[in-house]
Parts: structure tokens; sequence; C-alpha cells
């Protein structure tokens, strides 16, 4: 998976994005991981990009799985319903197969929570926007799924209660996480930065992002089988 680098729009969002991060953490955030965005084929084609989108995370942007969040003033809230990949290694760029597999520790389900509040038309203004990121949800990580390990596990999406989806195979709207780690080890690398051991990478919705309206209370995402889920409510 290419990174993009070569291309002007993406180099330049990128360090504003990156200043931005720099910035926060200078103010006392605590950096929890990245984001991967507009990874999905036609996302890719209609903004003419090579490979998807990445942003930050850090403890500002975290709600604990459950908890209400008010969307009063947001322009077009979207959820997104993600695999997060828990780092228990350092990755860098030109990492073999096998080194990306051993570089991850476990998988668990994320709720993402963005406000599109601009038209997704330009990849520098969206990352220097940090690809409109306003709060993650992170669910319990298995740890038996070290190495991305996918195997029998499906995802159930509800909203307000009722099953808005159900995904068998949880790559098919992102790519494969193995490469999906890869890209943003690599992109990380090129901008002077590193993919952690520690870092939570979420790897974009598994189905396309839930529009959010007045009559939302409740997006909850489990993988199933197991105890493996996480919800938010809304105000």
């Amino acid at each position: 998976m290419a990174t993009s680098l070569d291309d002007p729009r993406i180099e330049r969002g990128l360090r504003a994005q990156l200043a931005a991060r720099q910035k926060l953490i200078g103010a006392g955030a605590r950096a929890i991981g990245w984001k991967i965005g507009f990874g999905a084929p036609a996302a890719m084609a209609k903004l003419g990009i090579a490979a998807p989108l990445i942003g930050f995370m850090t403890d500002r942007s975290v709600v604990v799985s459950g908890a209400a969040v008010s969307l009063a003033g947001w322009s077009k809230p979207l959820a997104e319903t993600e695999i997060a990949v828990h780092m228990g290694r350092d990755l860098g760029s030109g990492a073999s197969r096998s080194e990306v597999v051993n570089s991850i520790a476990a998988l668990g389900p994320a709720i993402e929570l963005a406000d599109l509040d601009a038209p997704p038309t330009d990849p520098e203004a969206i990352l220097s926007g940090n690809i409109y990121h306003r709060h993650v949800i992170l669910g319990p990580r298995d740890d038996r799924r070290a190495g991305a390990i996918l195997d029998d596990w499906s995802g159930r999406v509800s909203r307000n209660g009722n099953e808005e989806a159900h995904v068998s195979d949880l790559e098919a709207n992102t790519g494969l996480l193995l490469d999906l780690v890869t890209h943003v080890a690599a992109t990380l690398s090129a901008e002077g930065e590193r993919l952690r051991a520690g870092d939570v990478v979420i790897c974009g919705s598994v189905i396309p992002p839930i529009e959010l309206g007045d009559q939302d209370r409740e997006v909850a995402f489990s993988l199933e089988p197991g105890e493996w889920a996480c919800s938010v409510r809304f105000t």
C-alpha cells in the first residue's frame, strides 16, 4: 500500500496535522494512537488518493463506553464502527509481514464519532482538520486476536436498539488490517514519527458511516462470538 507522501496535498496536510498534535501534547494531552479514514476504494477514488488518510487520537477525545455525548452544535455527526488494533511493539518503515503480525498484541471494537463540518473534497484540508475526528469509544481488547487474527469473528451494529448491520467480513470495507498497520507505520516513519507499543489504531468503518439525526439515542458495536462490545449514547 502506497504512503501517498509524493502527493503534495497529503504532505502539507500531514505536517499541519502533526504540528497540531504536538501542540496538544505540549498542552498536556496524552497521545493514544492513530486513526484511518477515507480508506474505502470509492472514497480514495473520489479524493484522488492512492492510500487511506491518517489522523491522530489523544486522551482528550476518549469517551467511556456507554457514556453520553452531546451532539449540540455539530454540523453533520457520523458514527463509525471500527476494529481497534492494539500495538504490542514499535513498528517502523520497511517491516516484514511477520514483523507486522508480531507487533499486534490484540484487537477490539471501537466507535469513532466524527463531524463532517466541511465537504470532504480536499485531502490537505481533511488532514489538517484531523479527518473530522471528535471522539473515540474503545471496547475491551481480545489478546487472543494477537497478530490480527479475525477468523470466526463477525460484527453486529445496532442503532437505537435495532440491528443496523451484521458484518461477516470485517475487512471488506477497509482493506486488510495488516496492510493498514503497515501503511500507518510507513507514513509516520516518513514524517519523523513512529507507531509505538501501546498505540491504538482504529482502522476505518466496517460499514458505511452512520449519519446521526435528532432521533438517534444510541449506537453499539459488538464483535462475536464473545463479550467484545462498546456503545455510545446521544443527548
